[in-house]
């Protein structure tokens, strides 16, 4: 007889109230609801406390999992949001959402077998990838008999507006990749346009038509911490981020920009160390160690803000290059919006000057194509010389 699955929590509380507001739920709480007090016992990794729940059957240990993974997945819940283009600033819909990833994780505990080999998080990434495409389902205008179908759509949609072709040759072409029929692919197409009228599929942050202005701020080694720190919601997104930070990336941040992110100070950048004199704080290290491991805490921080809503990333990647007289005549690079997706595609002809976006990022939009524009600027204006083999390039939303 199957042993019964157990979930109690002696001597255990939440760490933080909730419903404390008036005004109903707020996104502080909604991003803490797993947080227990006292901490709970310490493993090794997050997957040893998934073997423990699957050998004792007791899901006390899927909720001391959950306390260590909750920071992870709130930012894949918001990471999902932003690119859908939904508010996720919205505490309801962010708890719908990251309680369906739970769901979700909660069934394939019952049929995840440690032996086979892959930790639990690598066997649940495409179900919890699911649970947040059937939220996003249940909110679309049209009706859709389940998940794959309307991943379907999706993946029709995105293809007839990437390409630019007429309906048909959208829906020869999907034929063709997933050899269904055109009878199947017109109907998904059909489906994609009705919602459409409602949410448009397939957008980042903004809308297509909407004016995005940001100041490129990857052609310095320092941002605009001042302008950034105290600008109204970022401040708390951008403090939190610096929070997950250690000490060494912490500590060239602050002393490479002249800022104090305990107490907001912001001294004049003159004030700020050079990389000779930061490789003296951090004894053993020589000033380019320090410039190098500056530029990782940038990607970091980077990184996480990104993951919090608060900036837009390209990452640049060369494919290929041409030389003539020692100069780069020509390059291939590939693209990635937001640190996640699909890579794009876009060919550069420095002699002539030009560029050919040969396939968008899987992020970008596809009307405006912002991002690939964004990248194209960014190394058509760069000099020659100093054209990356690979980088980040950085701008407010």
């Amino acid at each position: 007889m199957e042993t019964a699955w157990t979930w109690e929590l002696p001597g255990y509380c939440a760490k933080y109230s909730f419903l404390t507001e008036p005004k109903g739920l707020t996104m502080r709480e909604v991003e803490r609801i797993f947080q227990f007090d006292p901490e709970p016992p310490v493993r090794g990794n997050l997957n040893d406390y998934i073997l423990e729940t699957v050998q004792s059957r007791d899901l006390r240990w899927f909720s001391f999992f959950l306390h260590n993974y909750e920071n992870r997945l709130n930012g894949r819940v918001r990471r999902f949001l932003l690119r859908e283009g939904l508010d996720r600033y919205d505490p309801e819909r962010f708890l719908d959402y990251k309680m369906g990833c739970v769901l979700a994780m909660l069934d394939c505990l019952r049929e995840y077998n440690p032996t086979q080999g892959a930790d639990f998080l690598t066997y649940a990434h495409h179900f919890i990838g699911n649970a947040l495409l059937t939220c996003r389902m249940q909110e679309e205008a049209g009706s859709f008999e389940n998940v794959d179908e309307y991943k379907a759509v999706r993946g029709i949609a995105w293809l007839y507006n990437q390409s630019g072709q007429s309906e048909q040759a959208a829906i020869q072409k999907y034929v063709r990749k997933n050899g269904c029929t055109e009878e199947t692919a017109a109907k998904f197409l059909a489906l994609a346009k009705q919602n459409r009228s409602r949410v448009p599929f397939y957008q980042t942050v903004q809308d297509e038509d909407s004016e995005e202005t940001g100041e490129d701020v990857s052609q310095d080694d320092h941002w605009d911490y001042a302008e950034i720190l105290w600008n109204g919601i970022r401040a708390e997104a951008v403090r939190e981020a610096f929070e997950k930070l250690n000490y060494r990336e912490q500590t060239l941040l602050e002393k490479r920009n002249a800022i104090c992110m305990t107490c907001g100070r912001v001294s004049p950048i003159s004030t700020r160390l050079t990389f000779e004199e930061l490789a003296v704080l951090f004894e053993g290290s020589t000033a380019s160690g320090a410039e190098r491991a500056y530029r990782k805490a940038v990607d970091h921080l980077a990184c996480l803000l990104t993951e919090a809503g608060v900036l837009h990333m390209i990452r640049l990647k060369r494919k290929s290059q041409t030389k003539r007289k020692k100069k780069i005549a020509a390059a291939v690079y590939l693209y990635q919006v937001d640190n996640d997706g699909e890579w794009g595609e876009i060919s550069f002809d420095f002699e002539a000057g030009t560029a050919e976006i040969i396939r968008l990022a899987e992020w970008d939009t596809t009307v405006s194509k912002k991002f690939a524009k964004q990248a194209i600027y960014h190394l058509q204006t760069s000099p020659n010389h100093n054209l990356p083999k690979d980088g980040i390039m950085i701008f407010e939303i």
